[in-house]
C-alpha cells in the first residue's frame, strides 16, 4: 500500500479547547447516504444529546442528513475540547450502529470552523436548519425530523441574512 501524505487540516490544539463556539461538519465514510432511516438517526441524535452533556458542549443547532451531520456546538467549560467531543460523538455512533454498517460510518476527519463572534452563531444555526430545504428534501426546516437545537427554540421564521457559507465552500456559485 503506497504512503499518503495527509493535509493537516486543525488549528493549532490550544484552538479547540475552551469556551469557543464551532462549526461543524462530519461526513459519512464516502458520503455514503447511511443515516436514511428513522431509527439511525435517532441513535445519532441521542448519543450526540449524552456525549455534549457528557463533554461540557453546548448544541445550539444540529442536522443528520443521510451523509453527513452538521453541528454548531460551543464549549462550556475551560476544559471543553471540540476534537475529543466529535471523535467520542462518532465513536459512540459507531459502536451503537455498529451491525448496521458493514464499513465504518463516519470519514477519519471533519471539517471545523472557530466562529470569531458569538453575534455569528444565529446565521450559522440557520445554515445548518435550512440544509434540508436547499437539498429538497422538504419546503421548511421545522418540517424536517433529523435537525434541532438542545439549547433554543426555533425562530418561526429565518432571518433575512441567511447567505452564510462554510470558509471552505468559498464563494457561493450562481447559475
Amino acid at each position: 500500500m503506497p504512503f499518503v501524505i495527509r493535509k493537516d487540516i486543525r488549528l493549532p490544539g490550544n484552538n479547540y479547547i475552551g469556551q469557543r463556539i464551532y462549526f461543524v461538519t462530519v461526513c459519512c465514510e464516502g458520503r455514503m447516504p447511511f443515516f436514511r432511516t428513522l431509527y439511525r438517526c435517532k441513535i445519532a441524535i441521542e448519543a450526540l444529546k449524552r456525549v455534549s452533556d457528557s463533554m461540557h458542549f453546548l448544541v445550539h443547532a444540529y442536522c443528520v442528513m443521510p451523509d453527513h451531520t452538521h453541528i454548531l456546538a460551543e464549549g462550556d467549560a475551560p476544559d471543553a475540547n471540540l476534537v475529543r467531543f466529535v471523535a467520542k460523538w462518532k465513536q459512540s455512533t459507531g459502536y451503537l450502529l455498529r451491525d448496521e454498517a458493514a464499513t465504518p460510518i463516519w470519514q477519519r476527519r471533519f471539517y471545523d470552523h472557530v466562529l470569531r463572534k458569538a453575534s455569528d452563531s444565529h446565521a450559522v444555526a440557520w445554515y445548518i436548519w435550512i440544509n434540508p430545504v436547499r437539498k429538497g428534501m422538504v419546503a421548511e426546516p421545522n418540517q424536517y425530523p433529523f435537525s434541532g437545537s438542545f439549547t433554543v427554540e426555533w425562530p418561526k421564521m429565518p432571518p433575512a441574512d441567511t447567505k452564510w457559507q462554510p470558509p471552505w465552500k468559498g464563494k457561493e456559485r450562481t447559475r
